[in-house]
């Protein structure tokens, strides 16, 4: 991997959802490195540095890819204890959940998530939905986020 190109860190429980999410994005022609957490602590461990991803940070710019209803720690507390860091605040944050609660999203906006998208439920428009999500990935331009070791 580039030091230069994005890391997303796909913070994703379902094995069906995060295997098609990966797919798409380089179907897409996103090709940079993706790091899959299995849980909102998981997705923690690799952003803090901690746990048994400790040394196995990405190195440059990082960008999460959070689903909300995940074991262990949901999505809404990874976002409050991440937004709350300062060293990993600036990291940009895509939900990808199912629920389109105007409620969740108004939640997950003013812990400072930078984007709410919601799964389509039908497998055609989620692949679309994704493929179109590592179009907008490939143009925009990200902090270098990569905390401190």
């Amino acid at each position: 991997m580039r030091s230069d190109l994005v890391t997303i860190i796909l913070a994703e429980d379902d094995d069906g959802h995060a295997t098609l999410v990966q797919k798409n994005l380089e179907r897409a022609g996103f090709l940079n490195t993706i790091v899959r957490a299995k849980d909102g602590q998981e997705a923690l461990d690799i952003l803090q540095n901690t746990g048994e991803f400790a040394g196995k940070r990405p190195t440059g710019p990082m960008l999460l890819v959070l689903d909300l209803k995940m074991p262990r720690l949901d999505g809404f507390e990874v976002l409050r204890r991440m937004k709350s860091d300062p060293e990993l605040a600036r990291i940009p944050t895509i939900v990808l959940t199912t629920t389109d609660d105007p409620r969740e999203v108004e939640a997950c906006y003013k812990l400072g998530c930078n984007v709410y998208l919601t799964k389509p439920v039908a497998y055609e428009a989620f692949i679309e939905a994704i493929r179109r999500l590592g179009m907008f990935l490939q143009l925009v331009k990200f902090p270098n986020a990569t905390p401190n070791p």
